[in-house]
Formats: C-alpha cells, structure tokens, sequence
C-alpha cells in the first residue's frame, strides 16, 4: 500500500487530501479518510497537503500508527457495518460518495 491515512485524521477528516488527488484514490468513512492501495498511484501529493500530518507512505508510518497500515485496506476488502460486500476498487471515491461507515479500529477509537 502506498500512502495510509493514520490516526490523526480521525474526527478531523480535513479533505485537502481529496482535493488533491488526481486519482480519486481517498475515500472517507465516519470518522477517517482511507487511502485505497488498489487505486493509489504513489505520487505523494496527499501528503503535504494534509494538516494534521496523517499521511505517510507505508514504509514511513510512525511506530505507534503501523495498525493503520493494516486498517487502511481492512476497509476496502473486508465487510464493513451496514455494508454487504467488501467495497473494493470502484474506480474512484466521487463514485461511491461518502461511505458512512468506517472499520472496528477507527469505529472504536477513543
């Protein structure tokens, strides 16, 4: 996975990362932005846009946050709460819209 959205979007969810990808690869959730690795093409222009400094490329992820790496395709591929497919790669986030929904970490995060 290229870029993962960590912790410090959580309740904050910014969307100046949205803005400026050109590949519509960020999708967000209740609480958190999720970067899709199916779609992501590694150009990095997420990152020093973000306010809040959640975004990293996976190899860079601070210690502490390295669950979002895992958390970050958990939401594409696994079922989430009132979903009843996996979300997948559906070609872009203005697509699908919000999700509404985001997976049991970011869920339950205090």
């Amino acid at each position: 996975m290229p870029y993962v959205i960590a912790s410090p979007c959580i309740d904050i969810m910014d969307r100046s990362c949205i803005e400026e990808c050109p590949v519509d690869c960020i999708y967000e959730g209740e609480r958190k932005l999720y970067v899709n690795p199916k779609e992501c093409i590694d150009c990095g222009a997420c990152e020093p846009v973000c306010p809040v400094e959640a975004i990293a490329q996976d190899r860079r992820v601070e210690p502490d946050q390295k669950v979002f790496i895992e958390d970050n395709r958990a939401f594409f591929v696994e079922v989430l709460t009132g979903r009843d497919a996996p979300l997948g790669a559906p070609g872009g986030s203005r697509k699908v819209g919000d999700i509404g929904v985001d997976t049991p970490l970011v869920s339950g995060w205090a």
